[in-house]
């Protein structure tokens, strides 16, 4: 459905001690990926609130497989698979050249009204429109 994939290379001052990519920058990593994925559809963060509407992460899971290293020229995907109730985004970060699988998971978040500040239980019309999904009127 909605993809994107953007290439970075691992900065020195993302290193921890042991010279590997810190686990904490991985959520980095994948932001960069999810707002190019967003931009595809027009439904950036600034578009989202002019729209009257916030989308905060209320679940992510990272699985760790292989670490990233200073300099590595990496590929993180981000892929939408759930869009009805939630936006539920899939990742995968691999290594660009070889494809070695570095880490992988999902970030769930859930639209809130910016006004009234609370919790819709399905997609809003206009995410559902740029997504080219007619919303049901019942």
């Amino acid at each position: 459905m909605i993809r994107a994939e953007v290439e970075l290379t691992v900065p020195f001052f993302d290193i921890d001690i042991l010279g590997i990519a810190w686990h904490g920058h991985y959520c980095k990593y994948i932001e960069i990926a999810r707002c190019a994925m967003l931009d595809t559809i027009d439904y950036g963060y600034m578009t989202m609130r002019a729209t009257g509407y916030i989308w905060p992460i209320v679940d992510i899971q990272l699985r760790y497989v292989r670490p990233a290293k200073f300099d590595q020229r990496i590929k993180v995907s981000a892929e939408l698979v759930e869009w009805e109730y939630r936006m539920k985004i899939r990742y995968l970060i691999t290594d660009a050249e070889s494809g070695e699988v570095l880490a992988k998971g999902h970030t769930v978040q859930a639209a809130v009204d910016s006004t009234s500040g609370e919790m819709s239980y399905a997609s809003p019309a206009i995410f559902l429109d740029k997504l080219g999904i007619k919303a049901d009127a019942s």
